[in-house]
C-alpha cells in the first residue's frame, strides 16, 4: 500500500468507529428513556462478552498431555481471586497474562 492508501484507510477507520461511539447518542437522546430490549442487553452483554472471550482463549487448552492445562487453570484461578479481590479490570487481566506468560515460559517449559 502506499502511503496515501494508508492514511484513507486509517481516516475511513477513524471515522467508522468515531460514528459507531456516536450512533447510540443520536438514537436515543437524553430526553427520553431507553427501551426495555436496550436495558436487557445492557445488563446481559458484558458477561457474555466475558464468557465468550473466556472460552476463545481456552479453546487450544490441552488436557490429555502435558503440561495438562495447568498454565492456563492456575492464570485462570489466579484472575478469578484477584478480581473478586480488588475489582480492578487492568490488574486482573494484567497480572493473570504476566502469570501465564511467566508459567509457559519458565515453569512449564
Amino acid at each position: 500500500m502506499t502511503t496515501i492508501e494508508i492514511a484513507i484507510t486509517i481516516a475511513i477507520v477513524a471515522l467508522v468507529t468515531l460514528a459507531t461511539r456516536a450512533l447510540p447518542f443520536f438514537v436515543f437522546g437524553a430526553d427520553r428513556p431507553l427501551p426495555p430490549y436496550i436495558r436487557y442487553l445492557n445488563t446481559v452483554l458484558p458477561t457474555a462478552v466475558i464468557a465468550m472471550l473466556v472460552v476463545y482463549c481456552l479453546k487450544g487448552t490441552t488436557l490429555m498431555t502435558a503440561p495438562y492445562g495447568m498454565p492456563e487453570l492456575i492464570s485462570l484461578a489466579f484472575l478469578t481471586v484477584i478480581h473478586r479481590r480488588f475489582k480492578k479490570i487492568l490488574l486482573s487481566i494484567g497480572g493473570s497474562t504476566a502469570l501465564y506468560m511467566i508459567l509457559v515460559q519458565k515453569v512449564f517449559a
